[in-house]
């Protein structure tokens, strides 16, 4: 093969390592996977979000339902308040809908789940999910065994 047909595959070769470099950071950054500004708001307050981050998931069953949007404390109610956008096409969540910040994949992603209730009336823009099970924290569970054994 010539040399200018050799730099041609390299250059090519290079090209796309930085473009694959690019898709996985924007993957793993979450800003190519969501881009719907068309849902609802609704908030949840939460004793503790660990590592929960605005542009973090919102899931139900396993299926992606929106995100993260804004993360603030409320100092009246000591307590994480987050915001979340749900897409319009899961208008469907009722008003006794649970929340729980859950942790997946290896490097400890955190998102939020939902988990539908059984009221006939639905959440919509401005609403606030009531029951919210906060983030495990890894240290005071094992706080708490140490101390449990040291009790025995």
């Amino acid at each position: 093969m010539s040399t200018r047909t050799i730099e041609i595959m390299v250059g090519l070769f290079v090209a796309a390592g930085i473009a694959a470099l690019f898709m996985l950071a924007m993957k793993v950054s979450n800003l190519a996977t969501y881009g719907g500004d068309d849902g609802y708001v609704i908030a949840a307050g939460f004793d503790n979000i660990g590592g929960l981050k605005v542009r973090s998931p919102v899931a139900a069953s396993g299926v992606r339902v929106g995100q993260v949007v804004d993360i603030e404390y409320d100092s009246g109610g000591y307590e994480a308040r987050v915001t979340m956008s749900i897409d319009s096409q899961y208008d469907k969540f009722p008003v006794d809908t649970a929340a729980s910040v859950l942790t997946s994949g290896l490097l400890g992603e955190q998102f939020i789940g939902l988990q539908p209730g059984a009221e006939e009336e639905f959440l919509k823009a401005g609403s606030e999910i009531e029951l919210t099970q906060s983030a495990l924290v890894l240290e005071q569970i094992v706080g708490q065994f140490l101390y449990s054994k040291a009790d025995e």
